[in-house]
């Protein structure tokens, strides 16, 4: 299996992860990752220690090796959101008062340092995006395509469950037709390494994926309405209500969060 980029992640490698691996994780029940992804994104909502995220960050790591997914898959993965956190807190870092880490940089502008306040917010913002992004990536990988369907179905409205569950399986043609162009241009001698001084090359690959991705778009709803498509993708699947005690662990992890909250944030004593 070829990848375009070790970047960008791979569905056709996530789905390959989901469905031919048997790790611990894979046993779980999609509903209680479903869950566990709700109390992660209120957890890094409401934490506001750089302990604790960062706590959760490497829990979240141990979770990710112990269902026997590749890290080094997921540093490269890393690139995106990071250039997120470096756009948003980057300059934030730079603007926090505070006592300076080493010396100023001069600029036109004046002197800029980054604060230890500042670091300490960089890191707090990189804890909780790779936090959200990694289980994400562990989850989407260790549950079944069918499993996927069925919980987008029962969660999103009509029809944009339709909606996501084409362009998924359209992702796949896409990537099919891009590497084909990618393949074909470096056969007859292209070089495709510095981005500007190819960027018409680059500009015609992309025309070239986006018309053949309307061609095949348009013969697929064809071929659908022919077989009777009305709207509505049957699903055969089906997820069966998570177990007792993984219940168990989501109504902790949701009471901890909340705990901390009413403790810790509004200082309620109990």
């Amino acid at each position: 299996m070829t990848t375009l980029s070790n970047h960008v992640p791979d569905p056709r490698l996530i789905t390959a992860f989901a469905e031919r691996r048997d790790g611990p994780l894979h046993r779980v029940n999609p509903w209680t990752k479903v869950g566990i992804v709700g109390a992660l994104v209120l957890a890094v909502t409401v934490f506001d220690r750089l302990m604790l995220l960062a706590g959760l960050y490497v829990g979240v790591l141990g979770i990710y090796g112990l269902a026997g997914l590749p890290y080094r898959r997921l540093i490269g993965w890393y690139t995106l959101p990071m250039l997120f956190v470096i756009s948003v807190a980057g300059p934030l870092a730079f603007l926090e008062p505070g006592t300076p880490v080493g010396g100023a940089l001069s600029t036109p502008v004046g002197s800029l340092s980054v604060t230890w306040a500042g670091l300490s917010l960089f890191l707090e913002l990189t804890c909780r995006s790779l936090t959200v992004v990694t289980f994400a990536l562990t989850a989407s990988m260790t549950t079944k395509y069918t499993h996927v369907a069925y919980i987008l179905g029962r969660l999103l409205p009509r029809p944009i469950d339709q909606i996501a569950l084409l362009t998924y399986r359209f992702t796949f043609v896409m990537l099919e037709t891009l590497e084909d162009l990618v393949k074909a241009v470096l056969s007859r001698g292209g070089n495709l390494a510095d981005f500007w001084s190819n960027r018409r090359l680059y500009a015609r690959i992309l025309g070239m994926t986006m018309l053949s991705a309307i061609e095949r778009s348009e013969r697929l709803v064809k071929s659908m309405e022919a077989r009777g498509y009305s709207g509505d993708i049957t699903l055969y699947g089906n997820v069966s209500r998570p177990p007792i005690h993984e219940l168990l662990i989501i109504a902790g992890l949701y009471s901890g969060v909340v705990g901390y909250v009413i403790v810790v944030v509004y200082e309620v004593r109990l």
